[in-house]
Formats: C-alpha cells, structure tokens, sequence
C-alpha cells in the first residue's frame, strides 16, 4: 500500500495519510496490518488461522467447478474497481440469496474510531449483480493469498462458494459472505444513518462517500443498475451539500 500526505486546511483535523491499495501493498504490509489492527482492539485471525480458512475454503470447491483447477471470484464491492489482484478473464455475474448491504462497521481504512465508517457485504437473502474473475490454475495459491490477506484478516467474512450467472453460463465462484457473528457486523440500518455515516467517515483509504460513489459509477460503466444504492448515493451527496451550506469551504 502507497502512502501520500494529505494536507489539510487552516483550522481543520490533519486528514489521515492517505494510502493506495495495491497488490504489492497488501502483500507485503501484513505484519503491519495486523499490528495496526490489534492496536485498534479488533479481532484478528493469526497467520496460521488465516491459512487454515483460505485452504480450507479451497478445499471444499464444488465438484461442478472449473475442471481446470481455475477459481473464480465474485465481487460486489471494491473489488469491481480494485481488485489488486492477477486475473484471467472477467464476466458480469448475478449470483442468488445473497444481497449487498452496508452493514459491516470499521474503525479504519474509511472510519476511525471517533467517526466509525461503513462497508459493504453480501448479507442473506434476494441477489447480487457483480464481476466474477477468473484466476488461472497455476496462479490460485499466490493470488488467494492475496485476497485472503486483503479480506479475511478480521474474520468479518465467511468465505462462500456461489453460483454465478454470467452471459457465458453459469459459473461456480468463491465469495465472501457477512459473518454475522462478528462484533462488526451492523445489520440493516435505517437509510438516512447510513448515509449520514457514508457522507463524512473517513479513514487512511479516503473516504465511505468515495468507496459508495466508485462502486456504483463502475456498476453503471457495466451496464448494472443498483437502485437501493444510487438512492443512497443521492442521499449522501444531500448530506454533503447541507454540511457545506452550514460550513461553506
């Protein structure tokens, strides 16, 4: 992960570092991560737990999969506009009885501790419009490393392997899913909460109006249309200009 410095105006808080996720970044910061993570009072998977999640997740691979030995991977979120990880192929997938939510709390990468933030993930029940990439045969132990290092550190997520419909047919594809066990995990929140939260939470990766605001800008540049979260975006952007007219500059 990149790092630059964010100035901040006269008589305002200094902004967090901002740091870029990159793929290099998210391979090598691990030990940093985890440090930051703890200090911060988070449950945090060990190496080896995280290890013993990815391998077993990969063991249980469905026998209708790519016979390959090829994964694909499902994304709903960030993961449509930085994956940061190596792939092969990438296809718009539907998958069904699971549906995209901000109900995962953070305290940082977009939320601190004084103004926690909020994260997208796939909770039970309708369907979800994504990208399913496919990750080459001989790629898959480096490459869900990666995205194991990137997603599962807290143990937020359960990983999920899902059929995914996509125009070529349908696919068989790991996921991740909302643990709702997690301390983190919020439930359904009342609109006008979330987006007051996603309007000016921020944190070291930038902002939760900026993590909205890409990922429905990239869903709309493939041709999907999700309407819970464009209304959403035009609350938070409400939101925003009612704070600058109270606050001008």
């Amino acid at each position: 992960m990149s790092r630059e410095t964010r100035p901040s105006a006269a008589g305002q808080e200094p902004e967090p570092e901002r740091v870029h996720l990159t793929r290099e970044g998210i391979r090598d910061s691990y030990a940093d991560r985890i440090r930051r993570l703890r200090a911060a009072g988070m449950p945090v998977l060990s190496e080896e737990e995280l290890e013993a999640n990815r391998a077993a997740a990969l063991a249980a691979r469905p026998a209708d999969a790519d016979a390959d030995g090829s994964v694909w991977m499902f994304g709903y979120g960030s993961l449509i506009w930085n994956p940061a990880f190596h792939f092969t192929e990438a296809r718009p997938s539907r998958i069904h009885g699971w549906h995209r939510q901000f109900c995962f709390t953070i305290f940082m990468g977009r939320g601190s501790r004084d103004r926690p933030g909020l994260m997208l993930a796939l909770d039970r029940g309708g369907c979800c419009d994504g990208l399913a990439y496919r990750i080459a045969p001989q790629a898959v132990e480096e490459e869900t490393a990666i995205i194991w290092r990137r997603e599962m550190l807290s143990g937020a997520y359960h990983p999920r392997w899902v059929r995914a419909v996509t125009p070529d047919g349908p696919v068989r594809a790991l996921t991740f899913v909302m643990n709702r066990d997690h301390p983190r995990y919020a439930g359904r929140l009342p609109q006008p909460e979330v987006a007051e939260c996603l309007a000016f939470a921020r944190g070291e990766l930038g902002t939760g109006a900026e993590y909205l605001f890409n990922t429905v800008e990239h869903l709309q540049d493939l041709g999907i249309r999700d309407r819970r979260l464009e209304v959403l975006a035009a609350a938070v952007r409400r939101c925003q200009d009612a704070a600058r007219e109270v606050s001008p500059g």
